[in-house]
């Protein structure tokens, strides 16, 4: 296996460290020098309630022959693609550049860009190498402070050309936010085919703009509630088996690299499937036992079982925090659905969330500061968030039938599923959204079938 390296050149300080070593593709990297000392100001914030969109220059990448071209507009049009989509850049239009991607390899003409309006420029290069990779450069520019920002070069094969896109992405997104970017990661889902009272439903996995598609299981048995590990190579989900003429649920652990599945157990009367602690090493369930359910933490290594909660109430959709400290659930033992959270061994449970109607699914963000979670009052259904003591709610999403919002790893955007209304018909569509903190950023994540129970990925190293 090759070694993967990458380093940041330019004068910022926000920058992140060197990348993790890729887990199947690896690549290699070499600084990019920058085009001047001075050192840039430009930065978006994202924490206002609206935030109108930066006008960025995202040019071809160039390249000296045909392949090399190809896969430089393609480059330049995920980035493009992946900026636009979180609602805080607006690419400007190509057909208004002055300068060309040739004449960018000697540096910007800054005078060109501010005649068309952008505020940042991107530009790169792409040179196919003897031993079948390619060399990937590129730079982003201040254009008002003619200032480089970052550069970066990776080396890896042509088929890895999207992830690198996604790379790039990610760190344009983090120079001019100073927040983490999340354009390589993934999201598992429930795909959902066929008519309601024979739903085939199987796991289905994608990158974050729906790309690289494929399904994970063949649709022979019910699959819900899919979750990622924190190294990204796993996938614990809840899959429904017949035996002896009736439905078992069970519990798997599904490696990505192998497409091996190992079950976890087998858990009469489970409502949830687990989600993982932050190191990896346990999970958290709800599961029925004597008529009761209630929270439980399973040790992977052990496979020993632990009771967290302890009341006649049905305790649900635990989730843990980022440090694995606290645990957030859902509750009925105080008449509705309401949010609690209690420290990891079960003890300290108190009630969050104080508002009408009935509260469900609850995640932690990965930032830690906020819980997101499904909300249902007076016949419509919310994705909301508050802070982990309950304080702040705040409604993202008002509809018919929406539910089980999941965090992109820098804990900005919210991904979740929405379910319409039966048309003439009885047909009843589900689909996935995308939405950011402010609320102003909603979109639909096009998938080939009907989706639901979205999970995001951490970052992919």
């Amino acid at each position: 296996m090759q070694r993967f390296k990458s380093r940041l050149a330019g004068q910022s300080p926000r920058l992140a460290p060197a990348l993790l070593a890729a887990a199947v593709m690896a690549f290699a990297a070499a600084v990019v020098a920058p085009a001047g000392p001075a050192q840039a100001q430009l930065q978006v914030d994202i924490t206002r309630g609206f935030v109108e969109p930066l006008p960025i220059a995202i040019a071809d990448f160039f390249g000296e022959i045909p392949e090399e071209q190809k896969l430089g507009n393609d480059i330049a049009a995920v980035v493009s693609a992946n900026l636009e989509r979180s609602g805080l850049f607006r690419p400007v239009d190509r057909g208004a550049f002055i300068q060309d991607a040739s004449s960018l390899r000697s540096g910007p003409r800054y005078g060109d860009w501010r005649l068309i309006n952008a505020q940042a420029l991107v530009a790169g290069n792409i040179q196919l190498q003897g031993d079948g990779r390619m060399r990937v450069q590129f730079r982003l520019w201040d254009v008002f402070s003619e200032a480089q920002m970052t550069g970066l070069q990776y080396t890896t094969t042509p088929a890895n050309w999207r992830n690198i896109a996604h790379r790039i992405s990610d760190q344009i997104y983090q120079r001019l936010t100073g927040e983490s970017g999340y354009f390589t990661t993934q999201i598992v889902y429930v795909a959902e085919q066929g008519p309601q009272n024979r739903r085939i439903k199987r796991l289905a996995i994608m990158d974050q703009d729906g790309e690289n598609h494929r399904f994970l299981t063949s649709g022979n048995e019910t699959v819900l509630t899919p979750r990622f590990s924190p190294s990204t190579r796993e996938i614990t989900y809840l899959a429904f088996q017949r035996s002896g003429g009736r439905e078992v649920p069970r519990v798997y652990l599904f490696n990505l690299d192998t497409g091996q599945q190992e079950v976890l157990g087998e858990f009469p009367g489970m409502t949830f499937a687990p989600r993982f602690s932050t190191e990896g090493n346990s999970v958290i369930l709800s599961m029925a036992k004597d008529g009761n359910t209630e929270v439980y933490g399973i040790d992977l290594r052990t496979r020993r079982q632990q009771r967290l909660t302890n009341h006649p109430g049905i305790d649900t959709s635990p989730s843990y925090s980022p440090d694995s400290s606290q645990i957030v659930f859902n509750s009925d033992r105080g008449g509705r659905a309401q949010l609690y959270v209690m420290n990891s061994d079960g003890s300290n449970v108190r009630r969050i969330s104080q508002g009408k109607g009935s509260y469900y699914t609850p995640v932690w963000s990965p930032r830690g500061d906020l819980i997101a979670f499904t909300r249902q009052h007076a016949g419509e259904f919310y994705i909301g968030i508050m802070r982990a003591d309950g304080s702040g709610e705040r409604m993202l999403v008002r509809d018919y039938n929406v539910e089980a919002p999941t965090w992109a790893p820098n804990g900005r955007v919210l991904s979740y599923f929405r379910t319409t209304r039966a048309d003439s018909q009885g047909r009843i569509t589900s689909k996935i959204f995308t939405i950011d903190l402010t609320g102003f950023n909603e979109r639909e994540l096009v998938t080939p079938l009907d989706g639901s129970d979205p999970a995001w990925s951490p970052l992919i190293p």
